[in-house]
């Protein structure tokens, strides 16, 4: 697959690596027991990651009914349940670190991995929360890495309310947590402006999608 995309002047472009996780994770606390933590530029070569996932991943095209139609998902995806080989070494790496960074909190380990991949500004995903499975009732905790051109991820309660923004790419960690996916929605919206790919990639525990 042959993309256009434009690295970052700020990317090392060194060998591609997640580090520890620290002090640096800032958390900002929402409403209704939500919460998210954002660490820019965790993944550091990021931007050869990127390269290497978009040739490595099988990513397929989904459909899906929407009403009285069916639809193509506006993005491609791969999904790596639990016990599966991830596509990159650095992916593993990046799960021991959100392991042992967040395991006593969420009291289970993220287990499995699902990718998109944003071929351009036409791309994205709706307003949502991940409540298939267990996180419809209990707590838990979505990680996600951004890989490639900055895009928006959008978050607001449901119900109504302010909202906010957080533009994430080469390389930057955002994790969801507390009740944030019961209590609270988030998108990544369809923009008009030039805008190149990006991949994101998110760790999950079991029986949260």
């Amino acid at each position: 697959m042959t993309l256009a995309f434009q690295g970052s002047l700020l990317d090392s472009g060194g060998e591609a690596t997640a580090g520890p996780l620290g002090s640096s994770v800032q958390r900002t606390v929402l409403s209704r027991g939500a919460w998210i933590d954002v660490l820019p530029g965790w993944v550091r070569g990021a931007d050869a990651l990127f390269g290497r996932l978009v040739q490595a991943v099988p990513w397929r095209a989904e459909k899906r009914q929407m009403y009285d139609r069916v639809v193509d998902v506006p993005r491609l995806l791969c999904f790596y349940p639990e016990d599966t080989l991830l596509p990159d070494p650095v992916l593993d790496q990046a799960g021991q670190e959100l392991n042992a960074h967040y395991g006593e909190e969420l009291g289970e380990p993220f287990r499995t991995a699902g990718l998109c991949l944003y071929r351009d500004g036409q791309d994205s995903v709706a307003w949502h929360g991940d409540t298939t499975g267990r996180g419809s009732t209990e707590d838990t905790m979505v990680a996600i890495i951004s890989l490639g051109a900055p895009r928006a991820l959008l978050l607001r309660p449901r119900g109504g309310g302010p909202g906010l923004r957080r533009d994430l790419g080469h390389g930057d960690l955002l994790v969801m947590g507390g009740s944030c996916q019961r209590t609270w929605e988030h998108a990544v919206p369809k923009t008009s402006r030039a805008s190149g790919p990006r991949i994101s990639v998110q760790f999950r525990p079991r029986g949260v999608r």
